[in-house]
């Protein structure tokens, strides 16, 4: 009898060795599933960021695109400007110039 008892209980260790293996197997399965759901979800995150820096910066070129035009067009709009100031400033002097009744010395001073 002593025998048969050995017997089940090195049975019955065998078995709870085998349960308890197959359980760490499952359990380590069920892990590096969560991990590999979790890692997709990063990288689909990590994609998503990306395209958004993507869309900020090309906002951000187009801005600075549209203020270097702007700053082009107001320097012309500025040399334009003084152009007609000198323009109008030499008519003054010939329309001075030409009327008999603008005196010599107030042709200087302008």
């Amino acid at each position: 009898m002593d025998l048969t008892v050995v017997i089940v209980i090195a049975v019955v260790i065998v078995a709870a060795v085998v349960i308890a293996l197959l359980a760490v197997k499952e359990r380590s399965k069920k892990k590096s599933e969560h991990h590999r759901a979790a890692a997709s979800e990063h990288r689909a995150q990590a994609t998503e960021t990306s395209l958004e820096a993507q869309r900020k910066s090309a906002e951000a070129e187009e801005r600075s695109a549209r203020a270097k035009r702007e700053q082009v067009v107001a320097e012309q709009e500025r040399i334009e400007a003084q152009q007609m100031q000198k323009d109008a400033v030499d008519l003054h002097g010939r329309a001075d110039d030409l009327d008999p009744d603008v005196e010599v010395d107030e042709r200087r001073k302008q």
